[in-house]
């Protein structure tokens, strides 16, 4: 009947939540790092250009996230320790995610 209708609703989408929540937080988590990793690829490369967010990693990206490239610039250092942080955080939860269902 129509009563049901929002209680069926509900646990449909509660199934759905359930079943997908971890690529949830997995999007969710990445979502500052795509825009740190854009804002810091286009110091780096010196470039306004968007390719900038799809090209592969190269030497020159991991230089200026581990070494002080442009030590002057406050705003790429700002930029790359926030990037930094997020590309951390990232690497932990994806390792966390692994060993826990290696172990299942």
């Amino acid at each position: 009947s129509i009563i049901y209708l929002p209680i069926l609703f509900f646990v449909e989408m509660n199934d759905i939540l359930e079943k997908n929540l971890l690529l949830i937080i997995l999007i969710l988590w990445s979502i500052p790092s795509i825009y740190f990793r854009s804002k810091f690829r286009k110091i780096v490369y010196k470039t306004e250009n968007w390719k900038t967010n799809i090209i592969s990693l190269f030497i020159k990206e991991i230089k200026g996230l581990f070494l002080n490239m442009y030590p002057d610039d406050k705003n790429y250092i700002k930029v790359r320790n926030s990037y930094r942080i997020i590309s951390i955080s990232i690497s932990y939860l994806i390792y966390y995610l692994m060993v826990f269902f290696a172990n299942i």
